[in-house]
């Protein structure tokens, strides 16, 4: 585990919200090592999705942030997982995010990548 030069508490608060972020959106831009660390935390979410029973859903609802997805049918986060993301993954096995690497950021020369949902 990478420790991305912050506090456990404050990794993991992190890595909630980016994966919150993640499941709203499908596609984010952000630095290779959170990307990276990002994924695994990624494929456990969806993993959940498809199992599917109450069990695996407070799991899920236990790490990922009560934010509104989409506002028309005011679906959030954790219902579009189990809703929209993992019935799209039934056949797969694991591999649910592609990670793609960018140039570096301008400011600090980090290097960045876009994480996103495989089709």
């Amino acid at each position: 585990m990478r420790k991305l030069g912050r506090t456990s508490d404050q990794r993991k608060a992190l890595l909630r919200d980016l994966a919150t972020d993640l499941i709203i959106s499908e596609r984010i831009v952000t630095t290779e090592a959170r990307a990276k660390e990002l994924r695994s935390v990624v494929e456990k979410l969806v993993t959940l999705g498809k199992r599917g029973d109450l069990h695996a859903r407070r799991q899920a609802a236990a790490f990922v942030r009560k934010e509104v997805a989409n506002e028309e049918t005011n679906q959030d986060a954790l219902q579009k997982l189990f809703a929209d993301i993992a019935p799209r993954y039934e056949e797969r096995q694991g591999g649910y995010t592609r990670i793609m690497k960018m140039g570096p950021r301008r400011g600090d020369g980090a290097p960045m990548a876009v994480i996103e949902f495989v089709d």
